[in-house]
């Protein structure tokens, strides 16, 4: 590999008055125009945690984002994801609701897929090393997280249009730039602008060398090749602001002092927060409770009752964080909640935001016909079902194709689909109303099948059995007329 090169760029000096910006709190900082700018309206709704480097965030940042400055051009951003399992999920959703707040601010996003970065794995956040994974694993991951991204930035696009100008999504893969280097060119162009000192001193490596297990070098360099990703999308896109995780501000300081010490221009990094459960465990891959976006992963449905159960004490930040609803629209949710708490109201506009943006306007209906059919009892949602919708709300469920012949009993089809055992014990289970076929209990064993009834139009029986733990069995049934 050549050696990188420098190109410089002069930051010029600014005529006219100094900017009232650096002399007041982010929070309260307003656009020249006088809308409220992108960092103090993201700031305000808790998206936006930490600002890199501090000294540049209070004049030079707010800056870059203001419509009504001289020379004002829009900005590029990015945000990196490392394509370690074959789906996003939902600790991923805050980044890429920073960059799409951006997007819809005019500016133009990159979402980078570390189809390279993932072989080594990145130690933030992480008490032992990631499990290797080999180069096909990680090609085949890297293509479902693009298609993934872009789904999204869809979606974003088609649902949530609000009639202003927005910046593009593009979405890379960093597997694009480093397939070609040498390893030895590549640590001489750049390994001799890194200290070690510095590299050590960071949180995420630190932590990693007091655990027992140690730090591998593989994941010690990790963050040179993303301090490397910056100062390339910097020089072929002219992108000036990473966006992360909290856990990735060490690896964003390191992008700012390669890009510095080479260009002499000033980057800057900004963190999201982390998402936790409920028991303050960072939710994602490695905690093991990951609620995913891939919709073979973690269906509509789960992802809506995900959102739906979220506590009183939390809902209200997740809809400023996760949704584009205005902050006033918020507060009027929140007001007729506490008039009205056992409707579940904010709950269920968060989830319907979220559902919608991931999976779309059919993901949400899914959603909902889902949530009718399992809480609610209702016939008629049951029978406009996909299978595909009817496997994700069962799960657990056996499934059955049954062929009946006219004048099948109950007693006939409970023992076809083996839903109850041969002999006096089962005919017992439904005399005793242990039995129920779609949501109605059934006590005649002789009794017929009836269309309609007992099979709906969709030819679906969904078979209840009352046991320890209720066991659902669905039928297709088909007519051997």
């Amino acid at each position: 590999m050549a050696a990188p090169m420098l190109r410089c760029f002069s930051r010029g000096r600014r005529s006219g008055p100094p900017s009232l910006s650096g002399f007041l709190p982010l929070e309260l900082r307003r656009a020249h125009s006088g809308a409220q700018g992108i960092l103090a309206a993201q700031k305000a709704r808790g998206l936006f945690k930490d600002f890199f480097p501090e000294r540049g965030t209070k004049v030079e940042l707010p800056e870059l984002f203001d419509r009504g400055s001289a020379g004002y051009t829009p900005q590029t951003i990015y945000c990196g994801f490392d394509p370690t399992e074959d789906s996003l999920h939902v600790g991923h959703l805050l980044a890429l609701q920073g960059l799409f707040h951006f997007q819809r601010a005019g500016h133009n996003v990159i979402a980078l897929v570390g189809g390279a970065t993932a072989r080594l794995g990145d130690p933030s956040g992480r008490t032992k090393e990631r499990e290797a994974l080999d180069a096909g694993r990680v090609r085949a991951n890297a293509r479902a997280l693009h298609r993934g991204l872009e789904s999204l930035a869809a979606n974003h696009q088609q649902l949530f249009a609000d009639g202003r100008a927005w910046g593009s999504f593009t979405v890379l893969d960093n597997s694009a730039w480093y397939q070609q280097q040498h390893l030895v060119d590549f640590l001489a162009a750049v390994g001799g602008h890194f200290r070690m000192g510095t590299l050590l001193s960071r949180l995420s490596v630190q932590t990693r060398l007091k655990s027992a297990e140690g730090m591998s070098l593989a994941e010690f360099f990790y963050q040179v090749l993303q301090a490397y990703d910056f100062y390339h999308l910097f020089q072929h896109y002219r992108c000036r602001v990473q966006l992360g995780g909290s856990d990735q501000l060490g690896n964003i300081m390191s992008g700012y002092e390669f890009i510095h010490k080479l260009t002499g221009e000033d980057v800057f990094g900004i963190t999201v927060p982390l998402i936790t459960s409920t028991t303050g465990a960072k939710l994602g891959k490695s905690a093991g409770n990951a609620v995913w976006l891939n919709r073979d992963r973690t269906s509509p449905f789960e992802l809506y009752q995900f959102f739906v159960r979220q506590q009183d004490d939390s809902v209200e930040r997740y809809l400023k964080l996760f949704t584009f609803l205005p902050l006033p629209e918020i507060d009027h949710i929140m007001q007729l909640h506490s008039k009205e708490p056992e409707k579940r109201g904010p709950q269920k506009r968060l989830a319907a935001e979220v559902t919608k943006l991931v999976h779309g306007r059919e993901g949400l209906d899914s959603a909902k016909r889902c949530t009718q059919a399992l809480y609610h009892s209702s016939i008629d949602a049951l029978e406009v079902m996909s299978d595909q919708e009817l496997k994700e709300l069962f799960k657990e469920a056996a499934f059955s194709e049954l062929v009946l012949d006219p004048g099948t009993s109950v007693l006939d089809t409970c023992r076809k689909a083996n839903a109850i055992p041969d002999g006096p014990r089962g005919y017992r289970m439904i005399t005793e109303g242990g039995v129920s076929i779609n949501h109605r209990p059934v006590t005649n064993p002789e009794s017929v099948l009836v269309v309609g009834q007992h099979i709906l139009k969709n030819g679906l029986s969904l078979l209840k059995i009352a046991t320890s733990s209720p066991l659902p069995v669905c039928c297709n049934c088909y007519s051997a007329e």
